[in-house]
């Protein structure tokens, strides 16, 4: 049987995008009333006002519109990368970053496979402490000269990153842009039921870790070293060792700003421009090989950016359309009347269905759960159980929707085909995603409030 093979990630959110117009057609447009929130700072829905509206379909021309509507929603995420990809680039450029892999590849000798659960537990991190996703997309060069020098492919470094990233931020006790936000909505205290979400946590890691090693070792390939590396003279390797610690020192301040601070998007493309302007200099590269190494790390970024921006316009599509209220209203009715183990695991495909086209998990949390909480009041099920059920929902449709720009960019950046992708996290993800219906029933169980 022929492999299937998808379209381009490009056409393929075109057509995602027509399709969501051809729906304004025939889905009733539908709203609910709206109130702004100060505990999130978001406008969140009111439970019990959905309510017809006139139908607005999108037609044709418009919907082709929203491509670049997309694009300027998305510009503060699309200009991250960018910034993000231009610093990498000038860092790149230095040297440092390859004469530190090639370090640690030959500490590493023949327990390279190690380097999968370490580099899979950092991006973990990242993705429990800060939903950590595009920034991955810079990352990928050097992950790609990982994986090749220990002789493994493209897919692995999407695996251990963006992957084990998604891992991370689905089953977080602390994420502050998925969980913690979800809590406010259901006025529930801030990481309330953290131990029970960390046993969860760590159980998901080392399935998703099993897997990639598992993946990684069957496609493992020998690697040829040279025996006589070449080492750099002690100028070059102190500047190297410099450019590095400000890398370092970088994503310290980086961590301290989105969580400390509260850093968005804007503050973090600040931040890396800066670390690629001092590592140019420290580098050796001078201004204008510093500004020429930023225009080539824009360049080799710009195609991940722009998938961003595409996936952004299928949401702008049927928020115009004034159907995807309808869509979460149609959903989430018929849970009042089922069993509640039944409900919540029913709850659970709900938020993975709207994932498609609300790719924001704040953005989901502000529009599901107000109307999911009072629901779960009704069938006598915890609404600690129900943030889960949107944690897990939401958090494991990261790993397979073509709407998610941050992944489709990072496969892109790695030149890793979504179908091929879908293919090997099958298994996986499948495990994972049971996990998480079982830690819902486990929940239930236990009462977990």
């Amino acid at each position: 049987m022929p492999a299937i093979r998808l379209p381009n990630p490009l056409i393929l959110l075109v057509g995602c995008t027509l399709v969501a117009a051809a729906m304004t057609y025939v889905v009733p447009a539908g709203k609910y009333e709206r109130r702004d929130d100060p505990a999130t700072n978001h406008s969140v829905v009111v439970a019990g006002t959905y309510h017809h509206v006139p139908a607005e379909p999108v037609g044709p021309f418009a919907a082709i519109v929203a491509i670049p509507r997309g694009l300027i929603d998305a510009a503060s995420v699309v200009f991250f990368v960018f910034l993000v990809g231009g610093a990498f680039g000038v860092v790149d450029k230095t040297g440092a970053l390859r004469d530190g892999i090639d370090w640690l590849v030959r500490r590493l000798g023949n327990y390279g496979v190690l380097a999968i659960p370490i580099v899979s537990l950092a991006f973990a991190t990242g993705g429990a402490l800060e939903n950590m996703q595009e920034e991955i997309i810079a990352l990928i060069p050097a992950l790609l000269l990982l994986t090749q020098q220990l002789g493994f492919d493209a897919m692995t470094a999407a695996l251990i990153s963006v992957g084990a990233a998604a891992i991370g931020s689905a089953f977080s006790p602390i994420n502050p842009f998925q969980v913690l936000i979800a809590q406010k909505v259901a006025h529930l205290p801030q990481a309330s039921g953290s131990g029970f979400r960390v046993v969860v946590l760590a159980i998901a890691l080392t399935l998703w870790i099993a897997g990639t090693m598992r993946y990684a070792k069957r496609t493992r390939r020998p690697v040829e070293r040279s025996t006589a590396a070449a080492t750099p003279a002690g100028g070059s390797r102190r500047r190297g060792l410099v450019v590095i610690a400000i890398v370092l020192l970088t994503f310290v301040v980086f961590v301290y700003g989105v969580i400390g601070l509260g850093w968005d998007f804007d503050q973090e493309a600040g931040l890396f421009f800066a670390m690629g302007i001092a590592a140019g200099l420290v580098g050796g590269l001078r201004i204008a090989g510093t500004a020429e190494a930023f225009i080539e790390g824009f360049r080799s970024m710009a195609y991940a950016a722009i998938l961003i921006g595409f996936a952004r316009s299928i949401s702008v599509v049927m928020s115009e359309g004034h159907i995807i209220d309808t869509v979460v209203d149609a959903l989430s009715t018929p849970l009042a009347h089922l069993p509640v183990g039944v409900a919540a695991l029913a709850m659970m495909a709900v938020h993975a269905v709207v994932h498609v086209p609300v790719p924001s998990v704040s953005g989901e949390a502000v529009l599901t759960l107000p109307i999911l909480a009072p629901v779960s009041d009704l069938i006598g099920l915890s609404r600690q159980v129900t943030v889960l059920t949107y944690q897990y929902g939401a958090g494991l449709c990261e790993l397979v929707t073509p709407t998610n720009g941050g992944l489709m960019a990072v496969l892109a950046a790695a030149n890793v085909r979504f179908e091929d992708w879908l293919r090997v996290i099958a298994r996986i993800t499948l495990a994972v995603s049971t996990l998480g219906a079982v830690g819902i029933l486990v929940a239930i169980a236990v009462r977990l409030q």
